[in-house]
């Protein structure tokens, strides 16, 4: 199997001025995506390039479902002395004054033949790129060709002045030499945008280059040179690409899966075993083995092993290899069970956990924590269980990423049409990084719900309006699924609670994460519920703020204010009333006055919302499923 070039020259950067945040290096800014330092602009090279500047995390059920040993946190000054890697691009820069424009190897050598032995010997690799003659930054381009089979590469500059000349298609010169010019107003737009070439004067503006087909168009010369900077590739790719600015957000969908750390993954006995010596070395050993003689391999080592991690970690031996076994040699295929969606049961092992269906032997928990209430102190009607979480672990890894068409909600991402994994089929591992926080779960009486539906058909037709909606968008085509008037409703309560507790308990909407549990008879286990945890790992920390406004004394206030709340809104009777709005038209009574939350809390990005659905309409006060409960309320 072939494997990845060792990069020949390595620079290294200022650790103040060229830091991201371990989040950022996960998600906005992870594997294929373009980061804007100060004095240039990169992309984060493939993890098998950083894979010895990382943390080893982890999360058995998640790493069974994604068939590998373990996740890797990028690791912080602290820990390594060398950060993440990354590459330049993109490669063509323009100096601001001389507006000469050429690719950044082309700067390079003018560097190394105009600097002084001195300049050449404290920075061989012109580490801040400038113009030797003007004595400015270059600036670098803003604009990149991107297709959709994940595939990048600068706008073909050279190819495009001599096709679109001003006076008539040119051959292409033998030394072009470019200029970058920009118009004297901003109103010119992409017609004051113009690039020359000084050897052959061919000239074209960038009109009509951000235009799907642009490309497509101008002929063979155009297609997808197939470059994959991230990882120093290229391969074959028929496609025609499109331009875009560098900084769109459709030229870098992350695809990331997350899962809550449960018990009896979470106990003491499993935490101390992951940080042993002796289980990582077992990896490693596990990364040489064959495929087909992995688990007979396993099995002549698992005594060894076992003894060799009881004695570091003071464990039984017995119990060291149970859990071994269930480690390294439990089935990969535990989520793949036919008829059963693998979300669904992965989502109902935590419903399981969150609900309180735990066996007591496996409460001895370092990272799941969690105090079950009596729900009849709480008098909200629909409410079946109240669980305040004190502890909770998320992980949250990078499997792949996709370019132009978002990656749906599948669950890694395989199989979507330009899905791009960050790594190697032989690499063990995924980029991740961990959450440790606190949230509240509320569970809802489904039977109550299920009623709810059938008594009100206005309910159903609200829910279908928004699959016919759906039906006809890109993600419809990649991801097939059917929303339900339960999800709506469980997806808009938990909008308006995060709402409402981001006054009450310290956290701003962003520090906070929605987490659904929505199932039914035909998905294979039925589940009604939402978890609202705290989603931020920074300097806000988690001190008990928001698992102190889920006790009997506070709860049901801040509920009755988050469904009044929801009868607001100042977009009023048009956002209401509306037929599909947002995104794709894939929200019904849900606008930025009322219901949306920055796109980070959301788990669908802000759609498949609708007020209409829990305190009712105009038209129907009657249809929502808390319509009575304010009705009786105002009335007190």
């Amino acid at each position: 199997m072939s494997r990845l070039k060792t990069p020949t020259d390595k620079v290294f950067l200022n650790k103040v001025t060229h830091t991201v945040r371990t989040a950022q290096a996960v998600l906005q800014y992870g594997v294929g995506a373009m980061v804007d330092f100060p004095d240039r602009t990169l992309m984060t090279a493939a993890p098998e390039y950083w894979d010895d500047k990382i943390i080893h995390i982890h999360d058995e059920r998640l790493e069974k479902m994604l068939h590998v040993d373990f996740f890797g946190m990028p690791g912080g000054k602290d820990e390594f002395w060398q950060g993440i890697s990354y590459v330049r691009f993109p490669q063509w820069y323009f100096c601001p004054k001389c507006r000469r424009f050429q690719p950044l190897v082309k700067w390079v050598q003018e560097y190394r033949h105009k600097a002084t032995a001195k300049q050449k010997e404290q920075n061989p690799h012109m580490k801040r790129p400038r113009c030797l003659e003007c004595r400015k930054d270059l600036v670098v381009s803003r604009v990149v060709s991107v297709c959709l089979q994940g595939h990048i590469d600068d706008f073909p500059w050279v190819q495009w002045v001599h096709r679109k000349n001003s006076g008539g298609e040119k051959q292409i010169c033998a030394d072009p030499e470019l200029t970058f010019e920009t118009g004297a107003t901003a109103s010119a737009g992409l017609e004051g945008l113009i690039v020359r070439c000084k050897t052959c004067k061919a000239k074209a503006s960038l009109s009509g280059a951000f235009d799907r087909n642009a490309f497509a168009k101008l002929g063979e010369e155009f297609r997808c040179t197939g470059n994959m900077p991230w990882k120093n590739q290229k391969v074959k790719c028929d496609d025609f690409p499109r331009a875009m600015q560098r900084g769109a957000s459709s030229v870098y969908f992350p695809k990331i899966v997350s899962s809550l750390v449960i018990p009896p993954y979470s106990n003491k006995a499993n935490l101390l075993i992951e940080q042993s010596m002796g289980y990582k070395e077992c990896l490693i050993r596990i990364a040489d083995y064959d495929q087909d003689e992995r688990d007979e391999r396993i099995k002549k080592r698992l005594d060894e092993w076992s003894s060799k991690i009881s004695i570091q970690t003071s464990i039984d031996v017995q119990r060291v290899k149970k859990i071994l076994e269930r480690r390294l040699l439990g089935s990969t295929e535990e989520f793949e069970d036919e008829g059963v969606d693998a979300g669904i049961k992965y989502r109902a092992e935590e419903y399981e956990a969150l609900t309180g269906k735990i066996p007591t032997q496996e409460l001895d928990s370092h990272d799941f924590l969690q105090e079950v209430m009596n729900v009849a102190k709480y008098n909200i009607p629909g409410l079946k269980g109240v669980t305040l979480v004190h502890k909770i672990r998320e992980v949250r890894a990078l499997t792949g990423f996709t370019r132009i068409n978002p990656p749906g909600s599948s669950i890694s991402g395989e199989g979507v049409t330009g899905f791009v994994s960050v790594k190697e089929p032989y690499t063990n591992w995924y980029p991740a990084y961990e959450v440790r926080g606190e949230g509240i779960f509320v569970e809802f009486d489904d039977q109550m719900i299920e009623q709810w539906v059938s008594n009100n058909t206005d309910v159903t037709r609200r829910a279908n309006v928004l699959n016919d909606n759906y039906s006809i968008t890109y993600l419809s085509e990649i991801s097939q699924r059917i929303i339900t008037p339960k999800f709506l409703l469980l997806h808009t309560l938990a909008h308006l609670l995060i709402r409402q507790l981001s006054f009450e308990c310290g956290y701003s909407a962003a520090s906070l994460r929605e987490r659904i549990y929505c199932g039914t008879e035909d998905d294979g286990y039925i589940m009604a519920g939402i978890l609202i945890y705290t989603a931020s790992g920074d300097s806000e920390g988690t001190l008990g703020g928001l698992v102190r406004q889920g006790y009997p004394d506070t709860l049901p206030q801040i509920f009755r204010k988050a469904i009044a709340k929801g009868q607001l809104c100042s977009n009023d009777p048009v956002c209401i009333s509306s037929e599909g709005q947002g995104r794709d038209a894939l929200n019904l009574g849900a606008c930025h006055a009322c219901v949306l939350l920055p796109e980070t809390s959301c788990e669908e990005f802000n759609v498949f919302l609708d007020r209409g659905v829990v305190i009712g309409t105009f038209d129907n006060e009657g249809i929502g499923f808390y319509s009575d409960w304010l009705a009786n309320s105002t009335k007190k």
